[in-house]
């Protein structure tokens, strides 16, 4: 579940909170328990360095696994396991950070929600 902190502007946020379904492992050691808030925050230029936006807008466990740390508080390790559904809320969130407002604005009006 992504809980967005309130700003005038929602589609511009730069962070946002996702709360944990299942814990952060890294080996036996929980690193971060099920149920805490993971605040996610837009990658800038210097933090997707190394990495291609195709594989992110791909969802590539890998990228991920590289971008998370840089991105994250409390820091989600490289090589810490988690649950798949986190996985894929954290995706999510990056891909949604790396559509231009004018795609937003499209999808927004594609798709209205009310």
């Amino acid at each position: 579940m992504t809980d967005q902190i309130p700003t005038n502007q929602a589609t511009n946020l730069s962070t946002r909170q996702i709360t944990l379904d299942g814990p952060v492992m890294h080996g036996d050691t929980v690193l971060i328990e099920a149920g805490q808030k993971v605040t996610i925050r837009k990658p800038g230029s210097g933090e997707l360095r190394g990495l291609t936006l195709s594989a992110l807008n791909q969802l590539d466990v890998l990228s991920l696994e590289i971008l998370l740390p840089r991105i994250t508080s409390p820091q989600i390790l490289k090589g810490a396991s988690m649950d798949v559904a986190d996985l894929m809320q954290f995706g999510g969130e990056v891909m949604d950070f790396l559509l231009p407002s004018a795609a937003k604005a499209a999808i927004r009006s594609a798709f209205p929600t009310e």
